[in-house]
């Protein structure tokens, strides 16, 4: 039986931005009264919800309904002697830089969102000029989106693609039997610095990359091609760089049926459970990656800023089920702790005033620890919360942090070779400008 309502591509982003609320708002239990004034702050989330970036997008979104729930039912954020309800207003931005204006029109004009939550990425270019514009304070996944014009766009949370030094960083001093190691990724905004930061770390690991990166058209769909040739060079790492969940899958089964017996690492594994069903859990044993399920014991230590993740990550696994957790289920979560904290620092929900307050001091609390407001070296301003990051090794089928590393520390002692790197792939931001 086929549903008969065939809504076009604006009604369906605008359905989506409807439908993100109005779940939203069926799922805070708490009566009206409960607060202690009907004041509302709304937050836009313009991300991809469709599309083969999704899981990047829509979970984040559905840790956000839990982040609500948490601190409506607390009774709201006290703001300047006000108690605000969050309201978080979707739009769909379908990883494309062109729905992502339209999207910042309507989220700014329209919806009189006071801060507003990206993936980052492609879609930025579309919405920088409207953020600009409109001084309005925007959070991106992807440091490489700062340059020094961007002066109201903050990385509070995820600082790709320099975490990803930590990994090799672990991997070479685990593994110091590991000497070789191959590398591929989509050809766009997120693959090349990624791309650029495997080459400086492996580079700084001694580990020697066989051979150019392959980049891949990103409406790529047979991966057996790109794992034989990058399997013919018998490496004993593969790489996968910040390859998104839907090329991942494929490689990494690719990889099984290809025989390799090496090992793998990657920025993300998301929707880790399905690529062991589809391998083994033999062949995944020693999967290195960055990103913890919340249920980890190592996210119950001191310096940890995020209030009970263990119940944050059971309450997700109850409402969307544990196969969807991905990288970002809880990503937009801490941003939003972050923007909460420095909202009742301001007394106001108005964005420089927010901006300037958690900023304030240079440092900040990163989900992972206190963290220093960086970057203005490699992205052209200090608007990158940069301290540690774990990273996360699958053992008999689970993912688990194995240490918490330092990228200041790797910096300071390897930042020529990532400037060198950035700049081959045209990535430093007086290249990107």
């Amino acid at each position: 039986m086929t549903n008969s309502f065939q809504p076009s591509a604006m009604n369906r982003r605008e359905f989506l931005s409807t439908t993100a609320a109005a779940a939203l708002m069926a799922s805070v239990s708490m009566p009206k009264i409960a607060f202690g004034a009907d004041e509302v702050v709304k937050i836009g989330f313009l991300a991809p919800l469709t599309g083969a970036v999704a899981a990047w997008g829509k979970p984040g979104l559905d840790g956000l309904h839990i982040w609500a729930d948490r601190v409506n039912g607390a009774g709201g954020i006290p703001v300047g002697g006000t108690n605000y309800k969050v309201e978080f207003v979707a739009y769909d931005d379908e990883y494309d830089p062109g729905i992502a204006r339209t999207g910042a029109v309507k989220l700014i004009g329209e919806d009189k969102v006071k801060f507003i939550m990206m993936l980052g990425g492609d879609p930025w270019p579309g919405a920088s000029p409207v953020a600009a514009k409109e001084k309005m304070l925007v959070s991106t996944l992807l440091p490489s989106d700062l340059t020094p014009e961007t002066k109201m766009l903050v990385a509070p949370c995820e600082v790709h693609p320099i975490y990803n030094v930590t990994g090799v960083e672990w991997l070479a001093k685990t593994k110091p039997d590991l000497k070789t190691a191959v590398i591929c990724a989509q050809d766009d905004s997120l693959g090349k610095p990624s791309v650029a930061t495997y080459l400086a770390a492996f580079e700084a690991a001694g580990i020697k990359v066989l051979g150019d990166p392959i980049f891949f058209d990103p409406a790529t769909t047979d991966f057996a091609p790109i794992m034989s040739k990058m399997l013919a060079a018998k490496p004993d790492i593969v790489c996968l760089d910040t390859c998104y969940a839907d090329y991942v899958h494929p490689l990494t089964e690719q990889a099984f049926q290809q025989g390799f017996k090496g090992t793998i690492i990657s920025c993300t594994a998301d929707f880790y459970q399905k690529m062991i069903d589809k391998t083994s859990k033999e062949f995944m044993e020693g999967f290195v990656f960055q990103f913890p399920d919340f249920d980890d014991p190592a996210l119950n230590e001191p310096q940890i800023n995020f209030k009970d993740p263990n119940g944050f990550y059971e309450e997700y696994k109850k409402r969307f089920g544990a196969g969807e957790w991905s990288a970002v289920s809880w990503e937009y979560s801490s941003i939003m702790d972050l923007w909460s904290d420095a909202a009742q620092k301001a007394g106001t929900t108005e964005p420089e005033a927010v901006l300037t307050a958690m900023k304030a001091g240079g440092k900040g609390k990163h989900i992972f620890g206190e963290a220093e407001w960086w970057g203005k070296e490699l992205f052209g301003i200090d608007n990158a919360l940069v301290g540690y990051w774990p990273v996360v090794v699958i053992e008999d089928g689970k993912a688990r942090i194995k240490e918490y590393k330092s990228i200041l520390e790797w910096w300071g002692k390897n930042k020529d070779l990532l400037v060198k790197h950035m700049t081959a792939l045209n990535q430093m931001y007086t290249q990107r400008t």
